[in-house]
């Protein structure tokens, strides 16, 4: 395994992380606690998740997931052998089951939320704690356009920071990043820590792969000169990168194929699977396994803390966490740039 440092922090944090949002609805405790087992004996120990895991969220299976890690770290007694991320929810008119449907980055809903999730979590503070999106309304989750809507600004970041440094000074906290953000967002939570003298933001976990690169536009650079690293989630954008939704396939258990994910399209349009078929032929030209060479990419990239690969079987967790051993040649990230040139960004 390789590993990195998390933002300006001492913290060393594995190149590939373990993501759980399959658990406790693809994935059985079970299952979840041998993929915890798997992960760690192969030096894996960034676990990432979140109160409103599993996906796609319900009222029904909330908290779920945290409540199987929360198990896993009792049972185990390895909590001192992870790094342990969670996120809370940002303002949603959707998710209407959570503190009684007024969702908010402010005091009242932090402060509820990070001892909802400790309890869950059966731990004494999370070495990384995120809002899941933001509070206002912005390009996010799937939007490359930008309609400003000031009427949608709920909370201001800085009363929201004010509140994450409080968990941290309070012990419940170590470090705060942000999700789902976008470089203004991250220039606000920067400008804020300064200004105010409060906790420093020391990563933001964004989707990034080889079908969604507008990380790079922007926060890339931020990732670079501010050590607010990139932890790159949907990698193989819902699995698409592996190949398997090719040729109108429909895999039996496969995500995309469930009913509950039908509206999740965001990996599978026409563009988005004409820039799939390309990479594997790369991979087939390199006698790769496409969704190794896919993470392997990701793995390549400088501004890179952590690719948070997800898993729903003993095979795929393998072939995950071995793409750390994968080295690609010059000449194919040549090719895979004039993939990109020709169509880019086809599933922001």
């Amino acid at each position: 395994m390789k590993y990195s440092r998390l933002g300006n922090t001492d913290i060393r944090v594995s190149k590939i992380g373990l993501g759980t949002m399959t658990w406790g609805h693809q994935n059985s405790e079970r299952e979840a606690h041998a993929q915890l087992d798997y992960a760690l004996d192969a030096g894996v120990n960034l676990i990432d998740t979140a109160e409103m895991y599993p996906v796609p969220p319900v009222r029904e299976r909330y908290g779920r997931t945290e409540e199987i890690i929360g198990a896993w770290l009792k049972k185990s007694g390895k909590r001192d052998k992870v790094i342990l991320a969670s996120k809370l929810c940002g303002a949603s008119e959707r998710i209407d089951y959570v503190r009684g449907g007024e969702v908010r980055l402010d005091k009242k809903n932090i402060e509820a939320a990070v001892d909802a999730s400790l309890k869950r979590l059966q731990t004494d503070y999370i070495d990384l704690y995120q809002p899941h999106w933001p509070d206002r309304d912005s390009n996010y989750f799937g939007r490359l356009n930008y309609y400003h809507a000031p009427d949608k600004d709920l909370t201001p970041i800085a009363e929201t920071l004010e509140t994450l440094d409080s968990l941290v000074r309070a012990g419940k906290v170590r470090h705060v990043g942000v999700s789902n953000e976008t470089p203004w967002g991250v220039a606000e939570y920067l400008r804020a820590s300064r200004e105010y003298n409060l906790a420093r933001i020391v990563s933001v976990q964004n989707p990034y792969s080889l079908l969604n690169r507008t990380f790079e536009i922007g926060l890339a650079e931020f990732a670079h000169r501010e050590q607010v690293g990139l932890l790159a989630y949907s990698p193989l954008a819902f699995g698409t990168l592996s190949g398997k939704y090719l040729d109108n396939r429909t895999p039996p258990k496969a995500r995309l194929c469930l009913p509950e994910f039908k509206h999740y399209q965001r990996y599978t349009n026409e563009p988005g699977i004409k820039a799939t078929a390309s990479y594997q032929l790369l991979a087939v030209e390199y006698d790769l396994d496409p969704a190794q060479m896919a993470l392997a990419f990701v793995n390549s990239r400088p501004f890179l803390t952590c690719n948070l690969i997800g898993a729903t079987t003993p095979e795929q967790l393998e072939g995950n966490i071995a793409s750390i051993e994968i080295e690609l040649p010059k000449d194919l990230l040549r090719k895979i740039e004039a993939i990109h040139t020709e169509q880019p960004n086809p599933c922001p």
